[in-house]
């Protein structure tokens, strides 16, 4: 366990949220670092791991539109993917991953380690942000984890 899954377990707590994720190439990474923090029942809803686009589709209400016209690893994606399950969760805040996290899959456009981290709120806050990790798939699924709790926590310290 590291401390940023601390903190921001307890900036929800103080601001009364409650968290729901979203996530593919992180395979459940970011909802097993959540409940490894003792008492996270009380600001984490739960999670969808959505790792084939029928599940995107399904589960968050990604369109199949936006999926053939920007396809799954792409910000117009994970921006859907977290307000699907903020939606979906009646959830406060939500952040959803999608990439590529290798060893193989990657090309020219979309190279291993580009991931999307995704961010929504109730408050109609809205935001992606495009990443990439240098690294093999664990490292690659990690830093995408990490930069999605910093992407929570710097959201919840502006609230």
């Amino acid at each position: 366990m590291s401390s940023i899954e601390i903190d921001v377990g307890e900036l929800l707590c103080e601001r009364g949220l409650v968290l729901a994720t979203a996530e593919s190439c992180t395979g459940g990474m970011i909802g097993e670092m959540i409940t490894s923090v003792p008492g996270s029942s009380s600001y984490y809803a739960g999670g969808v791991i959505s790792y084939s686009n029928a599940v995107k589709v399904a589960m968050l209400g990604v369109g199949e539109d936006v999926l053939e016209k920007h396809g799954a690893v792409s910000a117009p994606v994970a921006e859907a993917m977290a307000v699907g399950v903020l939606t979906r969760l009646e959830a406060d805040i939500a952040v959803s991953t999608t990439g590529i996290a290798g060893p193989t899959g990657g090309g020219d456009e979309k190279p291993v380690g580009l991931v999307y981290i995704g961010l929504a709120a109730k408050d109609g806050v809205s935001r992606v942000q495009e990443c990439r990790f240098e690294g093999n798939r664990s490292k690659v699924r990690m830093a995408a984890s990490q930069a999605a709790f910093k992407m929570i926590q710097h959201y919840l310290d502006l609230k």
